[in-house]
Parts: structure tokens; sequence; C-alpha cells
């Protein structure tokens, strides 16, 4: 559990780092905000950073084994927008910007919160449990109707512009 957990958590948070920071040739917050905005979602800035945290500190999160379950579900959240906003139509393969890698992401990231963080997490260490499973089946619950609301945001008219005062 530990390899998964630092494999697919430092995996995911340096995908948020991409998006956040612009770290490993990402696009910094204002590039993913756009990239989001060209999506349809809105506002474009407020799901920027709800993804970008989502995955950066659930990745931290996961890799460490603290605060259980809630890194796991925050990148099952951040997974499920990307599946079906990004990679959906393109099929499955990543060659061509497919379901793969965000798919096998989400399915590891579930795996892993329904498994549990490990007796090598640092939850283990400092003997802080859930009440499992209805923490879990509660978070995945929230997790769905937050990307559901943001794939929505999608379908929201533009904001009317404000006129300039003075």
């Amino acid at each position: 559990m530990l390899i998964l957990r630092i494999v697919v958590g430092l995996t995911l948070a340096a995908h948020g780092a991409q998006k956040m920071f612009g770290w490993f040739e990402g696009p910094r917050i204002a590039g993913f905000t756009r990239m989001l905005g060209a999506l349809g979602m809105k506002p474009a800035p407020l799901w920027a950073w709800v993804a970008s945290l989502a995955e950066l500190g659930g990745g931290l999160l996961i890799a460490l084994g603290l605060l259980w379950p809630l890194g796991p579900l925050a990148g099952i959240g951040s997974m499920l927008v990307a599946i079906v906003s990004v990679h959906w139509s393109k099929g499955f393969f990543s060659t061509k910007g497919g379901i793969e890698f965000p798919l096998v992401m989400l399915a590891s990231m579930l795996a892993i919160a329904i498994a549990g963080a490990g007796r090598f997490a640092l939850d283990a260490l400092v003997g802080f449990r859930v009440p499992e499973p209805l923490v879990l089946l509660i978070g995945l619950v929230l997790v769905v109707l937050g990307a559901a609301g943001a794939l929505v945001s999608r379908s929201l008219p533009a904001p009317a512009s404000q006129p300039e005062l003075g």
C-alpha cells in the first residue's frame, strides 16, 4: 500500500503543481483558468483553483497517508471531471488524449480509498481514524455532486458584463 500511495499520490500532486505553479512544463493557474474557460467551465478561476488544489493537496495527503480518505476523494473528483470534460471525446488511449491515464488514476484512488491508507501512514502513526465506511460513502456522494456541479457549470449562461463606472 505504501508504494501505491506514494506513486499515485506524488503523480497526482505533480499534476496539481503543473496547474498551480507551472512546474514540470505546466500552464500555471492563469493558463489552466483559460483552458477551463475554453471548456465552458463557469466561473473558470474558481474551478481552476478547486482542481489544482484537489490534485496538489489530495496527492500529498495520499502520499503521506494523512487525513484518510480526503486525499483520494479530492483526486477522484478531479479525475472524474477531467474524464468527462476533456478526455471522453478522445477515446481510450492517452496517445490521443483519451481517458486511459485519468481512468487509471481514478480507479487507483478509489481502490486505495476503500483499502485504507495502510499501516505505514501518518494517520496510523498519530492514531487518526474516521468512521469507515460511512465517511468514504458520504465523501463519494459529495465528490460526485461536486463533479456534477463543475460539469453542469458548462451549460450556464456566461455572466453579463458589468458596465464600467466613471
